[in-house]
């Protein structure tokens, strides 16, 4: 998995995952501007979501993000990785 402060989308499962909310709880919650950590645009009948790596780490704190990247690459190598 790619660090999440390198990638130019974060993908949203994965920002959701990170919340422990559902995507579309996420989806909504861009939209309604009830979460800091990001916006949603609508351009016609759909909506383009943006999130912002410095303000998700601001809303959960640098240590969550690290445990979740920790966790996954965990996850994908099947070993510990030391901190």
């Amino acid at each position: 998995m790619k660090k999440l402060e390198t990638m130019k989308k974060i993908p949203l499962p994965i920002v959701a995952d990170i919340l422990g909310l559902s995507v579309q709880t996420l989806r909504l919650g861009l939209q309604r501007n009830e979460l800091p950590i990001g916006f949603a645009v609508k351009t016609s009948s759909q909506y383009t979501y943006h999130i912002s790596y410095e303000q998700l780490k601001n809303y959960v704190g640098v240590e969550s993000l690290q445990n979740y990247e920790n966790q996954k690459m965990t996850e994908m190598s099947g070993t510990q990785i030391s901190q």
